[in-house]
């Protein structure tokens, strides 16, 4: 029987990011909108979900990852700005944003895209944007203007730098009490 996981590439972010995108979380709930706010543990910067992979390739994507983070030095990121996807008017994703020069992420992300559709992962269609995601809001619930004017006061929203120095290959097992990532291989940037 071959077991798969539900897998994603991320980068992690530090306790001071994590402690002030907690603090963005508490002033966004007060709109009263339903959303499903992702648990603190659980933040992280999202590089490419892989969706579910085989048990038994996680070793060849881990290989790949390695080859993906040898090509690029280790970074600093500002993380900034509150905002949501598709906007704030109509939120479906609540997001903290990226600050300043984002290129080594992006380069980092292309990286990582070329190196896994060696192994016969697509390559993710739309133009990446480094999120950290806070929550998603339940379909077919209403937002209503508070939440957008939040967003909006929250857009200078400063949480803080992430020193990017490894990428890491996470399994997401989902329950009813959350998703819970359990840590299958990481990889240093620039071979260190």
């Amino acid at each position: 029987m071959n077991q798969n996981v539900r897998a994603f590439v991320a980068v992690e972010i530090s306790s001071e990011v994590r402690q002030a995108a907690v603090e963005l979380i508490s002033r966004l709930r007060v709109a009263s909108v339903d959303v499903n706010w992702v648990a603190p543990e659980n933040l992280h910067l999202t590089l490419k979900f892989l969706g579910d992979v085989p048990l038994t390739e996680t070793a060849r994507i881990c290989g790949e990852l390695q080859r993906a983070a040898i090509e690029v030095k280790p970074f600093e990121l500002t993380l900034a700005g509150a905002g949501a996807f598709p906007n704030a008017s109509r939120p479906s994703t609540i997001w903290l944003g990226t600050a300043g020069d984002d290129r080594p992420m992006r380069d980092l992300h292309a990286s990582v895209e070329r190196r896994l559709q060696k192994l016969g992962f697509r390559r993710d269609g739309r133009r990446f944007q480094a999120h950290l995601t806070l929550g998603r809001v339940h379909r077919g619930g209403t937002t209503g203007h508070a939440l957008a004017e939040l967003l909006k006061q929250s857009a200078g929203y400063e949480a803080g730098k992430v020193r990017v120095d490894q990428i890491v290959l996470f399994s997401s097992q989902l329950t009813t009490a959350g998703p819970i990532y359990q840590l299958i291989g990481r990889a240093r940037l620039g071979g260190r």
